[in-house]
């Protein structure tokens, strides 16, 4: 889908969407309409429940009077309901609502609005984002799909005042889109597809936009003493990796000024559970348990394309969980990069060990100035927050809460859980320094509780996304499927507080 800005000017053809504010106060674009067709769109209103506001939408065929196939009235409600967030929700639910139409074209018109805390260019950039957003669709191997069931909207117009600065501004947001994008594509891909060289060799693309890439194999990662993340992939035949990407926006200089930032990301491309093998209902899913490096590899093409100006590193620990002869055991001891021993009780609390030696991996090499790793970590996150939040821990108040506030501007939400020595008691190992499980209760925080014991003094955060990497269903710009929840949450993060 083409996605271009114009002066403000009614369309000739396709079709026309305006905008009523709360009470059904239509908008200057939308009184010229009406006007143009005979007040086809005031009587539309009052012979329905549409009231102008937010979230709400109206379909009108277009009169005879005019070229167009349509009109679609959408609600922009009170002037303090135009934020960000929701232009970008309104973005999406017009390309839901006409995604399908005959002409293949449609023009928004995009009004001031008074009380407003945007611009009209600012409205129009949110919204061609939020269109953007939801057009996504993983259809690569469909090789049956009727032409009708299709998108045929494939030239969406935004027509406001400054509309060069429209563009501008959503120059930098559709950058971030190729990251939503790249993460989604990544989580959706089968585990024949994608698995670590293959996922490696994925983010290994992103040196064109100027990010160095690094791969890890198996022989380098036992030099290191990675004993907890190769203990994973022992019963796989595909080979374990550590990709670590580096993009330095803010200069290569020395000191703590030019340290980077870190994010880390759990990439494990299929979980069988290995010996503690998971039940078979549901087990496609696990596709998607490499969704914590998706998000950073996606970040890392957000950051880059749009030459944000930090200093980044993303690490990626990339391993498949199989059961076979040669398959790590519960009950198995392993030592970790660290130095620590592991006690290995249950081989389905895999992630864990994964992110073990990344977070010590990168806290010694790069010395960060914090780290914050994602996770498809524990099914108990999604018990305790269901889909509509991340699990949130951390050693730091401050980050703890720039996160939250991130995830409010963007819609993606999290929500803190406690830690404590108590709950870190429950880890301790009658063989090893530690076991990787802590029984039934609190499942996700002695995970969370596991991780810290490999970040030190370093800054951290753990943001548990098994609830919220995949959709069942349709939101306003996120499509059914994999969500890429985190990367506008972190791209968030990084532009608020982090940028020179």
């Amino acid at each position: 889908m083409k996605i271009s800005f114009a002066k403000p000017a009614l369309p000739g053809t396709g079709t026309a969407v305006v905008a009523a504010l709360a009470k059904g106060v239509l908008t200057p674009s939308a009184q010229k309409l009406d006007a143009k067709s005979g007040g086809a769109i005031k009587r539309a209103i009052r012979a329905s429940r549409f009231e102008g506001n937010k979230g709400q939408s109206l379909n009108i065929i277009a009169p005879a009077s005019t070229r167009l196939e349509r009109i679609m009235v959408v609600g922009l409600g009170k002037g303090t309901d135009v934020t960000d967030l929701e232009m970008q929700k309104l973005g999406g639910t017009i390309y839901a609502g006409t995604r399908r139409i005959k002409s293949g074209k449609v023009a928004i018109s995009v009004d001031p609005v008074s009380d407003a805390n945007m611009t009209a260019a600012e409205m129009a950039a949110q919204i061609a984002f939020g269109a953007r957003l939801r057009s996504y669709r993983f259809d690569k191997y469909r090789t049956k799909e009727k032409a009708s069931d299709k998108p045929s909207l494939n030239a969406l117009t935004i027509q406001c005042g400054r509309f060069a600065d429209a563009k501008k501004a959503y120059a930098s947001l559709g950058k971030i889109a190729d990251g939503v994008f790249f993460t989604r594509d990544l989580v959706s891909e089968p585990a024949n597809i994608i698995y670590p060289d293959t996922l490696a060799k994925q983010a290994k693309t992103l040196e064109k936009l100027g990010v160095k890439v690094e791969i890890l194999g198996e022989a380098a990662m036992r030099r290191l003493g990675m004993g907890a993340l190769l203990g994973v992939g022992q019963g796989s035949d595909r080979d374990s990796k550590m990709v670590v990407m580096q993009w330095n926006g803010a200069g290569t200089g020395k000191g703590k000024a030019n340290a980077p930032i870190a994010f880390i990301g759990k990439g494990v491309t299929f979980d069988t559970g290995g010996i503690s093998i998971k039940p078979s209902a549901g087990m496609e899913d696990m596709k998607w348990d490499m969704g914590g490096s998706g998000v950073v590899i996606g970040l890392m093409k957000a950051l880059a394309g749009r030459k944000a100006k930090v200093n980044v590193v993303g690490v990626v620990g990339l391993v498949e969980n199989m059961p076979s002869s040669k398959a790590q055991r519960p009950g198995d001891i392993v030592t970790s990069m660290s130095g620590q021993t592991i006690e290995v009780l249950n081989t389905d609390a895999e992630g864990r060990l994964v992110l073990a030696d990344a977070l010590w991996y990168c806290k010694e090499r790069f010395k960060p100035k914090f780290m914050i790793n994602l996770a498809t970590l524990t099914g108990a996150i999604i018990v305790s927050l269901g889909s509509e939040h991340a699990g949130l821990f951390s050693n730091n108040d401050r980050l703890c809460e720039r996160l939250s506030s991130a995830g409010e501007a963007v819609g993606e939400l999290v929500w803190r859980l406690p830690m404590s020595d108590a709950y870190d008691k429950m880890i301790n190992s009658d063989a090893a320094d530690m076991k990787n499980i802590g029984g039934r209760g609190a499942g996700s925080i002695t995970a969370a509780q596991f991780l810290k014991r490999f970040v030190g003094d370093t800054p951290w955060v753990h943001i548990d996304i098994a609830g919220v990497t995949w959709s069942k269903g349709d939101k306003p710009t996120v499509p059914k499927g994999g969500t890429a929840f985190g990367v506008r949450l972190l791209e968030r993060l990084v532009a608020d507080h982090y940028e020179g």
